[in-house]
């Protein structure tokens, strides 16, 4: 097994990790876990990067590459709607869910008919805003956690904040993530010939 996919393994390995660790409510596991989270977001950077520049593209990268993402990203929204500080309504989490299976079961019918459907601007963008909202966040309940212990008088204050910072927040990803997934199936509908006639 070369380097990229031992990267996928790895990241794989890291998400029941993350799970327990964020299943258990205090300051320690919090941090541990935002930890190996970011280590996983980093091993889905470097194992395309190496795979591309090294000329090591596999098939089993490209079916788990795409696969260890998308249980990583479940993973982390499941968890984080788990934590209420952050007030995250169950819906926001079903609808982004509910776009990535839209999107795989697209790309697997593609892939069956010999299509490429490559990711655009939207979806990566999409993406970011997934891991931008999941870094954020996880971050501000481990400070408003920390605050309970050693800013007692502050920490109603801040994680009232934090709560509605973060409600709006996944409201936004979700909202956009729904977006992009409108605007993939309009792309592709063509593409994928789901408008012919058996």
């Amino acid at each position: 097994m070369n380097l990229p996919n031992k990267l996928t393994v790895a990241r794989l390995i890291m998400v029941p990790i993350f799970v327990i660790l964020m299943s258990i409510d205090h300051l320690a596991t919090y941090i541990i876990a935002y930890i190996i989270f970011t280590a996983a977001s980093i091993t889905d950077y470097f194992d395309g990067k190496i795979a591309r520049e090294r000329n090591l593209v596999t098939n089993f990268g490209k079916l788990m590459d795409p696969l260890a993402d998308k249980v990583l990203m479940a993973a982390a929204f499941v968890m984080v709607m788990e934590v209420p500080l952050l007030n995250v309504p169950g819906w926001t989490i079903v609808a982004i869910l509910a776009r990535e299976f839209l999107v795989t079961g697209a790309r697997s019918l593609g892939s069956a008919e010999g299509t490429v459907i490559a990711a655009n601007k939207w979806g990566k963008l999409k993406t970011v805003l997934q891991m931008v909202y999941v870094f954020v966040f996880l971050f501000f309940a481990i400070i408003a956690k920390a605050c309970y212990t050693w800013l007692p008088e502050y920490a109603e204050q801040i994680a009232n904040i934090i709560s509605i910072a973060s409600l709006y927040g996944i409201i936004a990803v979700s909202l956009f993530t729904v977006y992009t997934g409108i605007q993939f199936a309009q792309t592709n509908w063509a593409t994928l010939n789901l408008s012919s006639q058996e």
